[in-house]
């Protein structure tokens, strides 16, 4: 028998608010990170909405929102896995609009949030370990103890997230035992992504990380203070280093050009429009901060660190390091358990 939505009296609220409304309920729940994916997100979704196809939120039906999800594909020339986070972040602020009754019930159930497979989820962009050492090696030797040395050092040894560096201050790094604290502090504006159960005290084995930590607090580090009073690790000459630059230094470090290697894009780096600091992002090799975290606990993995050792180490599930961090092949993990298993 057919069961039929009840009648119910909507509140006009325009599409923009109903963003906002919804982004403030999500900073109870969710990281700052979570939080601004879903403001970019549901910032096109804005877009959409001004260029007239939506003035209240109670215009909102079924076919509208396959018109938005259509328009979407068409509009952004994304990639399947980028479609699908959009759409499905949609359909939980269309949720989020029913439960205030700003939309009819029901209507987040006819969002068709794209089907992805795993492999599709599983981010291509990487850098590998002989890349890594390059990059290390150039820095060490030009631009030894500065920021973008530490923090790229940090980065590739560790594979912490970007949140967790920059939370990092430099009574954080004890060098007679070795390792970092990693610290949940949101009232001084330095939250973890997994806030309590992401603080962890990380060790650091490598001895030139170790060492170049230590000159660059002692030597390097721009001696300013936050606008709490702490000492960022990670520091500019304002202060604890906003996340835009922090992305931007690996973006820059991470250049064929820079690290001294021919460009493989047959460019001429006097005329390339990625040469300048603010553009580096525009070069196809140049990689953000997110595969060096990828690319670090596949590393780890292929040193034969245990998934278990490796998951507690960089704050991350087994489930979610086999299914969105793990890029080792079927052909890398067989010879890994050839060698592992030789002696049997």
């Amino acid at each position: 028998m057919a069961t039929h939505t009840p009648n119910v009296e909507l509140e006009e609220v325009e599409p923009e608010t109903a963003v906002e409304l919804y982004l403030e309920s999500r900073r109870y729940e969710c990281s700052q990170s979570t939080v601004s994916n879903h403001r970019y997100r549901l910032g096109h979704f804005t877009r959409w909405c001004e260029q007239g196809n939506l003035q209240q939120m109670s215009e909102m039906s079924g076919r509208k929102a396959e018109e938005y999800r259509q328009w979407r594909r068409r509009d952004g020339d994304l990639a399947p896995v980028t479609i699908e986070q959009q759409i499905r972040t949609f359909r939980v602020f269309l949720q989020y609009c029913e439960s205030n009754e700003w939309v009819r019930p029901g209507i987040h159930e006819k969002v068709l949030v794209p089907d992805v497979s795993a492999q599709e989820k599983s981010r291509n962009d990487h850098i590998d370990a002989d890349t890594a050492d390059r990059v290390l090696s150039y820095l060490k030797r030009y631009h030894y103890g500065s920021t973008r040395h530490v923090l790229f050092h940090l980065l590739w040894h560790t594979g912490i997230r970007t949140g967790a560096a920059r939370a990092l201050d430099t009574d954080d790094w004890h060098p007679n035992e070795g390792y970092l604290s990693i610290r949940h502090r949101p009232d001084t504006e330095t939250p973890l992504k997994l806030k309590e159960r992401g603080e962890r005290n990380l060790s650091i084995i490598n001895s030139d990380l170790a060492t170049v930590l230590t000159d660059y607090i002692r030597d390097m580090r721009p001696e300013v203070t936050d606008e709490h009073g702490r000492e960022p690790l990670i520091a500019s000459k304002q202060g604890r280093m906003h996340p835009t630059n922090i992305q931007r230094h690996i973006y820059v470090v991470t250049r064929p050009c820079h690290y001294g290697q021919p460009c493989p894009h047959d460019r001429d780096p006097d005329e390339c429009e990625a040469t300048p600091t603010r553009s580096a992002s525009k070069c196809p090799s140049s990689v953000s901060p997110h595969p060096i975290r990828r690319s670090a606990i596949t590393e780890h993995l292929n040193q034969d660190v245990p998934k278990e050792v490796a998951s507690e180490r960089m704050a991350v599930s087994v489930k979610t390091l086999e299914q969105h961090y793990d890029a080792r092949t079927k052909e890398d993990k067989r010879e890994l358990r050839r060698d592992y298993l030789g002696g049997i």
